[in-house]
């Protein structure tokens, strides 16, 4: 159980993708703490990820009204105190702060749905030429509240240039690309993300790692692809090694395979795999394997000129009577009489 320290319960979700984890835990976090305002930020580059996070907003905002929102496009070592590391970036920064008016999930849907041509305009990304993956062009924060609940959340809502981390709880969900090195990720994510704990606060990670009908379909049409680099193990390892001697102040939790290792399943009718297989599901079974190997554009183009890969497809999803992919999760704590 979290027990956070006034003025808020303060959440990162680093990575918020359409927003359905966050808002999956917030319902619960909300049944354990209906009094305490919360503290949320939501970090993603994707402009769509984020339009669809906010349609969630409103319901969460009428649920749980002493709700402060932040989300920011920027770097995981940016993220947590709304800060970009370089000053001329960070000069920048486009900041902007909504009091939402009105005491309903429509009055609030109405005034977020405003805020789209903001994100158009602001919440834009390149290719880095270095990885490949997107960037920001400038950094953005967008925080969002009740302005009836503006007085109690006067100590909650984020002042530029004065952003503490100190988060209790800290989810990242597939945060990072599968086959980067233990270093990498450490480096870019995890450390990062352990440091913006508060005394007493959880990092949990969750990503992807093989050893399914999902793998064995890539497997079937490129024998040589090996998309999981490293398991929890390694990049524990690394965490602890890229925080040096502050590691002390931090517990880390791999667990054994029966409580890390979790599954989650293509959903089909109970039929739909037993018999001739529906070309709806075949290519939704193909989508999911290849979004989750994270296979490149150019090699899956090679491979789909040819029938090939959907009899492969349809084998596994025989074999196995349906297709299911495994993720391994592993907790950070910070020690709570760290300070």
């Amino acid at each position: 159980m979290l027990s956070p320290n006034p003025p808020a319960l303060r959440i990162l979700d680093a990575g918020v993708g359409d927003g359905t984890v966050l808002t999956r835990v917030l319902r619960s976090m909300h049944g354990c703490f209906p009094n305490i305002p919360f503290y949320v930020v939501g970090k993603e580059v994707s402009l769509e990820d984020v339009r669809l996070t906010l349609d969630k907003v409103s319901d969460r905002l009428s649920d749980h009204p002493g709700t402060v929102f932040v989300f920011t496009n920027m770097y995981y070592s940016e993220a947590p105190w709304l800060a970009a590391k370089r000053p001329a970036i960070a000069a920048s920064t486009v900041w902007k702060e909504v009091a939402l008016e009105g005491n309903t999930a429509a009055d609030f849907e109405a005034q977020v749905s405003d805020l789209y041509p903001f994100l158009m305009q602001n919440w834009r990304a390149t290719a880095s030429p270095k990885t490949g993956n997107p960037v920001y062009e400038r950094p953005v924060v967008l925080v969002i509240y009740r302005k009836d609940h503006r007085f109690i959340l006067n100590d909650v809502i984020p002042v530029q240039g004065r952003v503490r981390a100190d988060f209790d709880l800290i989810i990242a969900s597939q945060p990072y690309r599968s086959r980067t090195s233990a270093e990498f990720k450490s480096k870019s994510v995890v450390a990062p993300l352990a440091r913006a704990l508060g005394p007493g606060g959880r990092l949990i990670a969750v990503h992807s790692c093989g050893n399914d009908p999902g793998m064995e379909i890539i497997e079937k049409v490129w024998p040589d692809e090996r998309p999981f680099a490293t398991n929890r193990h390694d990049i524990l390892h690394a965490v602890k090694t890229e925080l040096g001697s502050s590691a002390r102040m931090y517990s880390f939790t791999a667990q054994s395979d029966e409580r890390a290792i979790l599954r989650y399943a293509l959903e089909t009718l109970p039929d739909e795999v037993a018999g001739p297989i529906g070309t709806s599901t075949s290519f939704a079974a193909w989508n999911a394997a290849i979004y989750v190997a994270q296979m490149a554009d150019q090699k899956v183009t090679e491979v789909v000129n040819e029938a090939r890969y959907l009899e492969v497809t349809n084998e596994v999803l025989h074999k196995h009577n349906g297709l299911w992919f495994n993720d391994e999760c592993y907790v950070i704590t910070r020690q709570p009489e760290a300070r």
